[in-house]
């Protein structure tokens, strides 16, 4: 350690003497150590972009390729006229439409015509080389179009997927399990394109962000892909479902609310998925918890003043957030759509009173209900129908296990 700052001390000295001898006349030492910082900074930021820019095609060359060997996979046995004629209703009307209408913004360069993209299709449905994902510059691009390339392949992905798990098109995915780090790194990407617009929502929406977030809960349902996502993606998954949440809680404009409706459809939409749905309950229950805790605070102070029932009412109504309040309610749909889900056979994520956030919630719930019920009758009833539908799922629980 002496020896380390013993050599940064000196090369520090011979920097600063470097570029005092080098200094023009006309110029201060201070001044013209300034402007090469300033050079310096310039061209890092030039090797930067071209670092990204490259890093980015490295992603999609690996992409292609992981596309290309599972496409050959699928054709290595049998007869491949046979197989797609088996298979043929399947691929033009699922991946075909989807093809067609990914939502995908794409630059002239990219745009391709539907008539274009089924010859294309059909090509891909004979054992020829998978079409080529297109290469999407960062250099002038729209928003959506960084991201388009990364949706393009995981769509391609999970139709290949659903072909390789049919009937006559089986073939050993566990083969390209080397391959498939393109398949994290590729959500890691969508996850900060996703993080990055929900910050800034801009309404309406288009259809791309909303089937970005349905081909995420896709991919994370899947069992196999799960795993390798979630071991790289799931401190930015937990990042996106939070700056979801906090969209809707924070949200003051007076034409909020279909904003706040396309961003839990969102969360519903991932919650979907059992894998996830336990964290966003968990999540959402805690901000109802902190909501019901801070209404209980400012009721317990109004009731120690003494007040009358209808004065006492009135001050409470008056001492609370109105924004908040109008919000927390578009967290008791979003929960209460996932409680749904759970109670679903064979969709149960396994939650249950161990969970920190929901015991907390059923602990006191009688007694919040009981104490708010005449101030925020509202409130209290939507806190009731999530206690019968968590003590619901208690019960699914318990029976799935006695019984299995």
């Amino acid at each position: 350690m002496d020896d380390q700052a013993s050599y940064l001390r000196t090369s520090k000295l011979a920097l600063a003497l470097a570029i005092i001898h080098s200094k023009p006349a006309d110029k201060s030492g201070r001044e013209h150590a300034e402007h090469l910082a300033r050079v310096v900074s310039g061209q890092e930021s030039k090797w930067r972009l071209k670092v990204e820019a490259l890093e980015a095609e490295v992603l999609q060359l690996r992409q292609k390729l992981l596309l290309s060997k599972i496409h050959s996979g699928l054709f290595d046995s049998g007869d491949p006229s046979t197989q797609l004629q088996a298979q043929e209703p399947r691929c033009s009307e699922n991946t075909l439409s989807l093809l067609e209408d990914s939502g995908c913004g794409l630059s002239n360069e990219q745009r391709t015509e539907p008539s274009e993209m089924s010859q294309h299709f059909g090509e891909s449905c004979t054992p020829t080389p998978f079409p080529p994902l297109p290469i999407v510059k960062r250099h002038g691009a729209t928003p959506e179009n960084p991201l388009s390339s990364h949706m393009q392949f995981l769509q391609h992905l999970l139709e290949l997927k659903n072909l390789t798990e049919s009937g006559s098109l089986k073939t050993d995915l566990s083969l390209f399990e080397n391959d498939y780090s393109a398949v994290s790194d590729s959500v890691f990407q969508l996850l900060d394109g996703l993080i990055a617009f929900y910050r800034k929502p801009k309404f309406p929406f288009s259809s791309f962000w909303t089937e970005a977030v349905d081909t995420l809960a896709r991919l994370i349902s899947d069992c196999n892909l799960s795993i390798r996502i979630l071991k790289k993606c799931s401190k930015k998954l937990e990042e996106f479902e939070k700056t979801l949440l906090q969209i809707i809680l924070r949200n003051n404009h007076i034409n909020r609310f279909q904003v706040q409706h396309c961003v839990s459809q969102c969360l519903v939409t991932l919650g979907s998925c059992s894998l996830l749905r336990k964290s966003i309950i968990s999540l959402l229950l805690s901000e109802v918890n902190i909501f019901a805790d801070d209404l209980g605070t400012i009721n317990q102070v109004s009731t120690n003043k003494g007040l009358c029932h209808t004065v006492l009412v009135g001050n409470v109504q008056a001492s609370y957030d109105v924004t908040r309040y109008e919000n927390i309610f578009s967290l008791f749909w979003v929960l209460e759509q996932l409680l749904q889900k759970e109670t679903e056979k064979g969709n149960t994520s396994s939650i249950g009173h161990d969970d920190q956030e929901i015991k907390k919630f059923l602990q006191k719930h009688d007694e919040t209900i009981f104490q708010l019920s005449d101030a925020f009758p509202l409130f209290t009833f939507y806190l009731w129908r999530l206690g019968i539908l968590l003590n619901s799922v208690e019960r699914e629980t318990v029976e799935t296990n006695s019984f299995p």
